[in-house]
């Protein structure tokens, strides 16, 4: 399929989650540059979210805000469930490939970006009084993806119910599991690094 074509399936994929996952993964209507696409646009939507929302609706410190931390918290989230998600289903018989997963969950962020970026429009126009339906709106833009992403992995790997809710648990820890080791493994790299610049200043300065 052509690009804007994959593109433009995300609109089904979203109302029609069970189809549109399974035209993902068997009939190849979308893209895993289309799924990008989508994850950029929830970096600049949540970037533009915190920078331009009505001071009514916007706790974030603008001196304080870091585009960078935007961009490596959603490219990071989204890298570490898609591998541990596939580490997990490979263990469990999941049918999706590593190309499924980044791809079904690429377009599972298609509601943060359709429904926050008017959400950034909305908080110009509306007064505290009218707050609730501002912050339901938020929450409904999580709990979508949410479902689309539990939809996603229950499709493309075929699984019921209730291995699909064992399969996120385990893929939740396995993210945790993933950032200790990686953490732990760039703290020895620093030291060795560190110990290494130490003898070699000693050994310049003898």
């Amino acid at each position: 399929m052509l690009y804007v074509e994959t593109l433009k399936y995300g609109f089904y994929v979203i109302t029609h989650p069970f189809d549109g996952f399974w035209g993902l993964r068997r009939e190849n209507k979308g893209s895993v540059a289309a799924a990008f696409t989508f994850v950029v646009l929830t970096i600049l939507t949540l970037t533009i979210e915190k920078q331009n929302t009505g001071f009514l609706f916007n706790f974030n410190r603008l001196s304080e805000l870091n585009v960078m931390v935007d961009i490596i918290t959603v490219v990071l989230v989204y890298t570490l469930w898609c591998v541990a998600n596939w580490c997990t289903t490979s263990l469990m018989d999941g049918k999706g490939r590593m190309q499924d997963i980044l791809t079904a969950v690429g377009y599972s962020l298609i509601p943060i970006v359709l429904i926050r970026l008017p959400m950034v429009v909305m908080s110009h126009m509306i007064t505290t009084n009218e707050g609730s339906f501002y912050h339901v709106l938020g929450t409904v833009s999580y709990l979508w993806a949410a479902f689309l992403i539990f939809t996603g992995t229950m499709v493309i790997h075929q699984y019921s119910v209730k291995k699909t809710v064992i399969t996120c648990i385990i893929t939740v820890v396995g993210m945790g599991i993933i950032m200790f080791i990686g953490l732990l493994f760039f703290n020895v790299i620093q030291q060795m690094i560190t110990f290494v610049t130490t003898i070699y200043k000693e050994l310049r300065f003898r």
